[in-house]
């Protein structure tokens, strides 16, 4: 295997031998097999749409594959396999387009054996170490975050042919060489259409559930019996409050679906009684705490230790061998039943052992846009005197409590605007307001992130200035590869100055990087002390 899509992989270089994330050598062959197979899927769909004869589907399910791969989703190459089946199905059925097709057009696995086989050559063609093969590596990372965004909107029943159009014809480039500068255009088209899909994401979320409100959410223990929900797809939750409503069984958040509490149409069910735990890596410690059933709806799910195996329910894109999956009928609706039936034979919960503070989330635009000008007096008044963007994942690395120091350093003139699990590294601190405005602006999710940008673009517009004269700094830890996507968009903005950490990924040449240092000042971050005489100037 060979494998460099997240931060923490192997020795900031790539997993040659097992993923730090927990994937064996022989999944991470299957996955590269899945995208290698969707890459031949879009070279022919993409000249047979023109032609009218395109598969209007192959785009859901290249979404749904590409979701599949992501750090910390699925692990179980049962699952992924039948994805292989599926993707030579779809694409032999499209219209051949032309005599010369690349191998990804053609090629067909009799056997693991040739899965594996062909996993190997992707491999060793990773490993090869120049711009190109560097931009397209971004290129496909963006394509997966970009996917991961669009099938929760598609859950929704909000979606958009261009966006589609675009992941097939991302994959289809990385089947030749291309220049570097139209490799480089691409990635930043690709920011330009995640722009798209956030906001796309974004008014599905609003759409169907309501605007987020500013809330405050419970993280105590109740006395029934419950039920943990973690990842990011609200309609999983919604799905499971409907059905759970008169059970008995609570509901609690966990890591990224904190910010569920904040949605009017989700906090009306009185069972949602408020977030368990914190952010993904601390799941070994606070799953084998929670007395009942979990359910894992996407990434971030984190190998599970036997003693709490048997309380693990997948769903979605997510997936581990030997956990029991909750899979969708045909009309899209999902039985949470098995879950729910599980919960009432478990004690409640045992003390999540955080300090049972309340978090404050729902802060997405148009929560703060209400506050506009209580927000933009504060400005002008010297109370705000800067807005630091600490947006972006979390991770177990112990170079993250980076995150926390800085929050804690910063001065109390300063806001912090957040989304994703990130948060969790300050969000239990007490810093306080300013002017009744938290300190802790939650904007949500990381797909929430598109929430600061219309925050910032707001800002901008009050005070008659470009968003890169705002007093705000860009402070952001990364993961995985949704944080790419949010990186690129931000980018495709024209957004200058930030500052990326805690490791700068992997897949970035030396030469790609001189280009992100020479047009956009990206860099990475040092010391608290020092960022902060950086970041935060007197």
């Amino acid at each position: 295997m060979f494998c460099y899509q997240c931060e923490e992989t192997a020795r900031g270089t790539g997993c040659t031998v097992k993923g730090v994330c927990g994937k064996e050598d022989h999944t991470a062959g299957f996955q590269d097999v899945l995208i290698y197979l969707c890459k031949g899927i879009s070279a022919r769909n993409i000249p047979a749409i023109v032609k009218g004869e395109g598969n209007k589907d192959a785009g859901s399910f290249i979404t749904e594959a590409l979701f599949a791969t992501l750090t910390n989703t699925n692990f179980d190459d049962q699952r992924i396999k039948e994805l292989i089946n599926q993707a030579v199905i779809i694409r032999d059925a499209i219209p051949k387009s032309g005599d010369n097709e690349p191998d990804a057009c053609t090629w067909t696995p009799k056997s693991d054996a040739d899965i594996q086989a062909k996993a190997k050559e992707i491999a060793d063609l990773a490993h090869v170490d120049d711009d190109v093969h560097s931009l397209q590596a971004m290129l496909i990372f963006g394509l997966k975050g970009l996917a991961a965004y669009y099938h929760h909107a598609e859950m929704l029943g909000y979606t958009d042919d261009e966006i589609t159009k675009f992941i097939q014809k991302g994959l289809d480039s990385t089947l030749r060489v291309l220049p570097a500068d139209q490799m480089t255009a691409l990635v930043l088209e690709c920011g330009s259409v995640g722009v798209k899909v956030l906001a796309l994401l974004d008014s599905a979320n609003s759409k169907t559930y309501g605007n987020p409100e500013i809330t405050s959410v419970k993280t105590t223990a109740g006395t029934k019996p419950g039920i943990l929900i973690t990842g990011h797809d609200l309609r999983d939750l919604e799905q499971l409050l409907e059905q759970s409503k008169d059970s008995g069984v609570d509901i609690y958040t966990h890591g990224e679906m904190l910010p569920a509490n904040a949605y009017p149409n989700l906090k009306k069910f009185s069972h949602l009684v408020g977030n368990y735990g914190s952010s993904w890596w601390h799941q070994k410690e606070e799953f084998e705490k929670f007395n009942g059933p979990i359910v894992v709806t996407t990434n971030c799910i984190v190998p599970p230790k036997d003693q709490y195996k048997d309380k693990i329910y997948t769903t979605g894109p997510a997936g581990y061998p030997g956990v029991k999956h909750i899979a969708k009928s045909t009309d899209g609706t999902k039985d949470f039943s098995k879950v729910i039936e599980h919960a009432k034979t478990c004690q409640p919960p045992s003390d999540p052992g955080t300090n049972g503070r309340d978090l404050i989330t729902g802060c997405a635009h148009e929560a703060v846009l209400a506050l506009a000008g209580t927000v933009v007096e504060a400005v002008k008044n010297g109370d705000i005197k800067r807005f630091i963007v600490m947006a972006g994942c979390d991770g177990r690395r112990a170079e993250r409590q980076y995150y926390t120091d800085f929050a804690l350093a910063l001065p109390k003139d300063t806001v912090i605007l957040t989304a994703g699990c990130a948060k969790f590294r300050y969000n239990f601190l007490d810093l306080g307001t300013i002017g009744g405005i938290p300190r802790v602006i939650d904007a949500g999710q990381c797909n929430d992130c598109y929430s600061l940008v219309v925050i910032a673009q707001a800002l901008a517009k009050a005070f008659g200035v470009d968003i890169n004269e705002l007093p705000i700094s860009y402070n952001i830890a990364w993961y995985e590869q949704k944080a790419c996507l949010v990186l690129y968009a931000l980018l495709s903005l024209g957004v200058k100055n930030i500052t990326l950490g805690p490791k700068l990924p992997g897949f970035v040449s030396p030469g790609v990087l001189k280009v992100l240092v020479d047009n956009f000042n990206i860099g990475k971050n040092s010391t608290v002390e020092e960022d902060m005489k950086r970041m935060v100037p007197a």
